[in-house]
């Protein structure tokens, strides 16, 4: 395969390559207004590279941009070796854009709309491998020369490319026209004279039109003025940013921020009257003229053609990537203040539910003792005192269980979990409302009026930062208390589930370390053997009343009847009391430490994990979107210095 194919190959993966991850990149833009921009304008990009694909076989575009009187069509002339443009040094002569070629080729080989444009065919050599565009004066318009300009007109032609036909002068201008031309040039011969360099109507067209063209200045009129091109290099340098023009080939700054321009040797000073003269003498160009032309003809012609339109296409792709992230960056400081403003009313919100939940599992002791006694009892064994805590557990399952049957509030669905499950308290939890049609918000244990308070705010912070649209309410503060999937309140009743699950499971670890600590063989002990003496009280005095004064005693006494065992029996259940009342004491006072210790772990915002997740999923899907951005502007830097280099 000869290189020249290859190298066209070459040419077309990477533009299709860098396409296709162009596109990937848009698809996956979130609904976000400034995302919605750069889809649009990355779809203008992509018809661009749809023009290189056509341009790719196509000699060299060169172009001239200046101001009034600064040379172009006699530079163009200059270039040609005769005399095929109007001229003038003091009057705009070219009113419409001038396209020069061989022959055999058409405005749409390149792309360009044919009744844009004057045509002029001649098969010169120099137009063997070029073609030449000799464009309008960006500083004058066909109003300003008939006098009836105005700086209305002015500010309306500088607001952007324009949709009118070229076609008609009264609908159209200079402006306009260059305009139009310039996106289907590789080349553009700057020129500027001791009066014009400094044109700020020029330097802005300059850097509009920097992105996507290679340039290379020229300074005219040689023969009747001083050098301009120091003092031109420092008007181009104070514009800033953009990589440095050399020998018409572009070295890439280390920041494509801004597109700007700065230039360095060589800028061509030329006297295209005398080129000219020495072209029709027969005589080859001099000096400055010479450099020029050999490197429009040689330098930049064939294979290096190709080269320039793929540095021309990589610098209007970072233009491109320039213009999305500074949209991006713009909006980006609206998107974080709305994720802080989620993590705050979070924050609050879940500071309220961990109160409530605190104060609940305090205010419910008796669910929390039955549910310790259980774990207590199943390992103390079989023993005196446990008989007494098996009692009084069973007594307290009965009560617990009616009073968690009525349950409404988030502690005593967490008990309710934390004693029958997670999966029967889900259950529970959806009956219970389907049942007694109980709001979603009440049942869930947030507090509707600062709910809704909340979504007014994130819902506002949202809409500013263009994460919703006017129509959007999938979290409306209206929407607080729709049961609706996707709504607030069945968000705020999905986070109270996991929040529930969170606390029950947390409940039952607890459960089981208080047992354990409850039944270690001191503590077993010491209720054991107060117990036992009361009951061996007890029965020594029943025995010795019994045998021994009944029987043996000097002086018999009768048996005790009904009434000392009566007596006895309430001051036995008396001693069990006191003895219940000391051990569920210590089990109550290790159960408020405990949870209030767990309670400090329950304000941070992941107890209202879920809530407003639409928004917040909006917000991580903005701050992806423009970090992948970034990942697609350092490959583009990277192509970029690839090419300058040669690579």
């Amino acid at each position: 395969m000869p290189h020249s194919e290859l190298a066209h190959l070459e040419l077309l993966a990477e533009v299709d390559a860098l396409v296709d991850r162009l596109n990937r990149w848009t698809a996956e833009a979130p609904t976000w207004r400034p995302a919605e921009k750069c889809q649009a304008l990355v779809r203008r990009l992509v018809e661009r590279a749809g023009w290189l694909r056509v341009r790719i076989e196509a000699p060299l575009v060169v172009a001239t941009l200046g101001g009034t009187g600064t040379g172009k069509s006699a530079l163009v002339n200059a270039l040609l070796g005769t005399e095929l443009v109007q001229t003038s040094r003091t009057r705009p002569t070219t009113m419409r854009p001038t396209l020069l070629c061989r022959p055999e080729l058409t405005p749409e080989m390149l792309g360009i709309d044919p009744a844009s444009v004057e045509l002029i065919h001649s098969d010169l050599p120099a137009l063997r491998d070029m073609v030449l565009v000799d464009c309008p004066d960006p500083d004058t318009t066909e109003e300003a020369e008939r006098g009836e300009g105005t700086a209305e007109n002015d500010k309306t032609l500088l607001a952007g490319p324009p949709t009118l036909s070229a076609l008609d002068p009264r609908l159209s201008s200079n402006l306009a026209r260059l305009r139009a031309i310039v996106p289907h040039c590789d080349v553009l011969l700057v020129t500027a004279t001791q009066q014009k360099y400094r044109s700020a109507r020029v330097i802005d067209e300059l850097i509009a039109a920097s992105r996507g063209a290679r340039l290379v200045f020229v300074q005219t009129h040689a023969d009747i003025e001083d050098d301009i091109r120091d003092d031109w290099r420092t008007v181009l340098k104070e514009k800033g940013g953009r990589g440095k023009v050399e020998g018409g080939r572009e070295l890439p700054s280390e920041s494509t921020d801004a597109p700007s321009l700065e230039a360095t040797d060589p800028i061509f000073r030329v006297d295209s009257l005398r080129a000219l003269a020495d072209a029709r003498a027969g005589l080859q160009p001099r000096g400055e003229m010479a450099e020029l032309v050999d490197l429009l003809t040689r330098q930049m012609a064939g294979a290096a053609a190709n080269r320039i339109r793929r540095l021309n296409f990589l610098e209007l792709v970072a233009g491109t990537l320039d213009s999305c992230r500074q949209w991006l960056d713009e909006a980006m400081p609206s998107v974080r203040a709305t994720q802080t403003a989620i993590d705050e009313h979070r924050a609050l919100l879940a500071k309220q539910l961990a109160a409530e939940m605190q104060s609940g599992l305090l205010a419910n002791r008796r669910q929390w003792e039955n549910r310790l006694l259980g774990q207590v009892t199943s390992r103390w064994g079989l023993s005196p005192f446990s008989l007494v805590l098996r009692a009084y557990q069973g007594l307290g399952g009965l009560l617990a269980g009616a009073m968690l049957y009525r349950a409404r509030t988030p502690a005593q669905l967490a008990l309710w979990g934390a004693m029958e499950g997670t999966q029967t308290s889900r259950r529970w939890q959806r009956t219970r409302q389907a049942e007694r049609g109980l709001d979603a918000a009440a049942v869930a244990g947030w507090n509707a009026a600062e709910l809704r308070k909340a979504a007014i705010i994130i819902d506002g912070y949202a809409t500013e930062a263009g994460l919703l649209d006017g129509g959007d309410s999938r979290s409306r503060a209206g929407m607080a208390t729709d049961t609706a999937p996707g709504s607030l309140a069945a968000e705020s009743e999905a986070a109270t589930a996991r929040f529930i699950t969170r606390v029950s499971g947390e409940l039952e670890s607890l459960v089981g370390r208080l047992a354990r600590r409850h039944t270690g063989w001191f503590t077993r002990w010491r209720y054991e053997i107060l117990l036992l003496v009361m009951l061996g009280l007890l029965l020594y005095r029943l025995a010795k009343n019994f045998f021994y004064d009944s029987w043996f005693a000097e002086h018999p006494q009768t048996v005790h009847g009904i009434d000392f065992y009566l007596s006895a029996a309430f001051w036995l259940v008396v001693w069990c009391l006191l003895l219940l009342w000391a051990f569920c004491s210590r089990l109550r006072r290790g159960l408020r430490a405990a949870i209030n210790q767990l309670a400090a772990g329950w304000q941070d915002g992941s107890s209202a994990a879920g809530l407003f997740a639409g928004i917040e999923a909006s917000c991580r899907r903005a701050e992806l979107f423009r970090q992948e951005l970034e990942i697609r502007s350092q490959e583009v830097a990277a192509l970029r210095r690839q090419l300058a280099t040669g690579g």
